[in-house]
């Protein structure tokens, strides 16, 4: 039985909606839906009366930018060649988009803004209102929920749409999660709004204002020209030495927890969508499942199974080659995750010890955006995880860091 504060992980496996993450979480009224569907509509129909070369591009926009952001796979672009609009592909995709589209996202919209609270429907950590702007699959926004959910806090979810991203046209901050406190303070990056909310939680003294200003924001221009932004600091918690001291006891576990947090963060996430979109097999049969539990139309199942699947299949190729991982990328999972396990070693339950430290917590908010799916089960059954895992879900559904 699922608790309502731990539901996001449940229904991975029976929401039919979970891994293409199109949500659209703001538009809550019907009338809005509508209008959302004939928006989409008109962009069918602008599709198809766009020049050949026009509709190329277009495609390449929506399905590799869109696609790719549901489990936060950070490649570019799919190519034109996905789809030739001189074969016809072209119109067919604008025919999918006007016809069966706008069904899907009136279907989606539907349910929007999620209640994600704890059982007793009290936020023990100072009553903060906390409300999560995420993809459901992306596993940084996994690592958030796995944080809110083991300490017990109470928060919202609002599912953001991956193409058009409506929900956080607001912010300049482009990226999911967000996390809005209160209404008014906006907390951006997974390893920050974690770091944060622990140091407030361990400091009742500290101003969570105040408290952010210690993760001061740096944009660079990486190795692909792109601009980029990283925060310093993040994985510092902004303690006393007496708090330092209390919540790590022995020597070397803060500067073990740092290191395997960012470990999380700059290789093993990196490992997730080559794994979920490993063949072609695999993609079709993660997308069948969605569209089978989801009851969607003829058009617009054929245009989320096929498309979206051929999508996640090419980009997942381009992750493998950039990331240079091996030809069968489950050695690449296999490897990460027993090198995990080697670390928390036989004589403690998780890394923190005898509870989960922030470096638990994020190794199973990214391992759990791939339950329900076949990498998932593979890992589990050729690695050692499993009952480190398996405490993890316990100590997440029980709320056990709670105050």
């Amino acid at each position: 039985m699922c608790t309502n504060v731990y539901s996001e992980t449940c229904h991975l496996k029976t929401d039919p909606n979970a891994l293409l993450a199109l949500h659209c979480g703001s538009l809550r009224k019907p009338v809005m839906a509508a209008a959302c569907t004939r928006a989409l509509g008109k962009l069918g129909g602008a599709f198809l009366r766009a020049p050949v070369v026009h509709r190329s591009a277009t495609a390449s926009y929506l399905l590799g930018n869109g696609f790719r952001r549901a489990y936060c796979s950070r490649g570019t672009g799919l190519r034109s060649k996905l789809l030739s609009a001189r074969s016809g592909g072209g119109r067919l995709l604008g025919c999918a988009f006007l016809l069966g589209g706008g069904l899907g996202w009136y279907q989606t919209v539907k349910v929007s803004v999620q209640q994600h609270m704890a059982e007793d429907k009290q936020d023990p950590e100072g009553a903060l209102k906390l409300v999560l702007y995420q993809y459901k699959t992306c596993p940084f926004c996994s690592k958030v929920r796995a944080f809110l959910d083991y300490h017990g806090a109470a928060y919202e979810i609002v599912e953001v749409n991956p193409v058009m991203r409506q929900e956080i046209k607001w912010s300049t901050y482009r990226k999911v999660p967000i996390l809005m406190v209160n209404g008014e303070l906006q907390l951006n990056d997974s390893s920050v709004i974690i770091s944060s909310l622990k140091t407030l939680f361990l400091s009742k003294d500290k101003n969570l204002t105040d408290i952010i200003h210690c993760y001061p924001e740096m944009k660079s221009v990486n190795d692909r020209g792109r601009e980029v932004t990283e925060y310093n600091n993040k994985y510092w918690l902004m303690l006393s030495e007496a708090e330092t001291a209390a919540l790590y006891p022995q020597k070397g576990m803060q500067k073990e927890e740092m290191k395997w947090r960012q470990w999380a963060d700059d290789w093993l996430v990196h490992l997730i969508s080559p794994n979920v979109y490993r063949t072609t097999g695999e993609a079709l049969a993660s997308f069948d499942y969605i569209v089978r539990e989801g009851k969607f139309g003829t058009v617009e199942g054929f245009f989320a199974k096929y498309v979206g699947a051929a999508a996640m299949y090419i980009i997942s190729k381009r992750l493998k080659s950039r990331h240079n991982l091996q030809d069968d990328v489950r050695q690449d999972l296999y490897k990460a995750v027993n090198e995990w396990v080697a670390a928390i070693g036989r004589d403690r339950k998780f890394m923190g010890g005898s509870q989960p430290n922030l470096a638990d917590l994020a190794v199973f908010g990214v391992l759990r955006v791939m339950e329900g799916l076949q990498a998932f089960q593979d890992m589990m059954d050729n690695t050692k995880v499993k009952h480190w895992y398996r405490r993890m879900e316990r100590a997440a559904l029980n709320h056990e860091g709670r105050a």
